[in-house]
This record gives C-alpha cells, structure tokens and sequence, in this order.
C-alpha cells in the first residue's frame, strides 16, 4: 500500500496512457498478470520456503528508488520524463520483494518483477521513434521487393510506396503506424514469455527471442506488401479501421509462425540428446 501511495502519480500516468492508446501500449495493462502467472508457476518452490525470512537490506534500494523518484519529479526538468522516473518505481518494487520476502524467495521472483518492470512501462515518442523510423524503412523496402517478385510494378520514394496498375497510380504511405513497432515489442514479451514457460535452457530461450525480431519484421513487411495489393482495388482500405483489421489478422500467422519456431528448438534439443545418448 505503502509502495502505491508514493508512486501513485507514476502508476496513474502509466495506466491512463496505455488505456488511451490501447493499439501501442494496451498490453501493458496485462503484464502485471502474467506476471502473477509466473509467481503462482513457483509456488511449490516459494511455499517451501515460508515463513518468509525478512531481509532488512531491502530498504536500500526502496530508499535509492524513492529518492530518485523525488529528485526527477522536483529536480531539474530533463530528469522529468517517464522513463527516467521509471527507475524508481523499479528500484521500490525489487527493494520491496526483498524486504518482505527474503532473499531465497528473490531467487525465483526477480525474473518476474524484471519482466513486470521491462515490458509493463510505455515507452516515450522520442525513444521510440530512433527505432520505429529504422524499421519504416525495412518496412517499405522489403514490401516493395515482395510486390515486384509477384509482378507489380512498384517505385518506391522514401517510404511511400506507389503501385501502377493499368496506368493507374495507387499511393501507398508506410507510417509509423505500419512500421511494425507494435508487433515487435508484442513479439518480445510474448517470446520471453514463452521461453520462460516452455524452455529450459537458457540458449533456447536466447534463441526464441532473438528470433522474435526476424519473425516480426518478416511478418510486418508480408502485411504492407497485402496493404499495397487491397489498395489496388480500393484506396479505402489502407486507411482507417480496415487497416487496423489487417494488422490484427497478420498477427494470428505471426503468432503460429512463432509457435512452430518453439517447436522445432524444442524438438531439435530431444534429438540432439537422443543422439548422444545413443553415442
């Protein structure tokens, strides 16, 4: 309760801003229970455990987290910003589970306060967009190399791709909305979540989120690609709820694309065992 009343502005912020831009940032509101999920995942380990041994140490970093809190919200005004206050709240929330847990229990609750506090936060415009321009641009290349494979006639200034057809030009503008961002950073807290859940060696686990990006991207330049076809037959449909529609399609492919690359490091590690027990 305590922890809630001192970050209260911060987690008020954090709320409001991912309900108002549910399509960037919504999934935030559902980390926290993920991250219960992960608890309860430990809960023979963290049963064995009580009573819970207090650690006094914890009040470290609860007192480091709540006075950098204070230094960004009254200090100088750079120190101002949503993700540098971030550290605080961090910081209280580690120091926290330490001092009421112990720091047995912290063996198997960092992760998820880790995941919580890395994928649970918004991240501004002005971070952001130092990626999502780069990933426009992949964005737009790689759609207009797939269209011209398939026998468009596409050219491509920047990141507007325009698309001929019988002599028709159908413009096609890849914005910060279509850069992707949003499947990647789902893509990355989806795929630690599930080599959290279904992997146990720490290389597969390294493997299946690296490969997040690729899939994401991949995934993202075959829907701009589908975005510049439809707007051949209807200009209508790279704009407005139609073109959210299309985004949310491509992700349940995306979503079976990356399942299967969980199964086949799964399934290539049993193999690799097999074999050296044979051996």
């Amino acid at each position: 309760m305590l922890f809630g009343f001192v970050f209260s502005d911060f987690l008020e912020q954090q709320v409001l801003f991912a309900w108002s831009q549910p399509s960037d940032w919504g999934h935030t509101l559902i980390i926290p229970i993920v991250t219960g999920y992960f608890i309860w995942m430990r809960r023979g380990e963290l049963s064995a455990l009580q009573p819970f041994r207090q650690c006094w140490w914890g009040l470290l970093p609860v007192g480091a987290g709540v006075a950098w809190y204070m230094l960004c919200v009254f200090g100088p005004k750079p120190l101002y910003h949503h993700n540098i206050m971030s550290l605080g709240p961090t910081l209280g929330l580690f120091g926290t589970a330490w001092l009421l847990f112990g720091s047995a229990a912290m063996r198997w609750l960092w992760f998820p306060l880790a995941f919580t506090c890395v994928f649970g936060q918004t991240v501004s415009e002005v971070l952001l967009n130092k990626v999502t321009f780069q990933l426009q641009d992949i964005a737009a290349v790689g759609a207009q190399f797939l269209l011209v494979v398939i026998g468009s006639e596409v050219e491509r200034s920047g990141n507007t791709l325009t698309i001929w057809s019988d002599g028709i030009a159908y413009p096609l503008n890849v914005a910060e909305a279509c850069s992707g961002m949003r499947m990647l950073v789902a893509f990355l807290a989806l795929g630690v979540f599930l080599a959290y859940t279904n992997l146990t060696s720490a290389w597969q686990r390294i493997v299946l989120v690296a490969l997040g990006v690729p899939i994401a991207i991949a995934v993202n330049i075959v829907r701009v690609a589908s975005l510049g076809i439809l707007t051949q037959f209807d200009q209508n449909f790279v704009d407005g709820e139609f073109h959210e529609l299309v985004g949310v399609v491509w992700m349940l492919p995306a979503l079976f694309l990356y399942m299967g690359t969980l199964w086949a490091i799964r399934n290539l590690t049993v193999q690799t065992s097999e074999a050296s027990n044979a051996v």
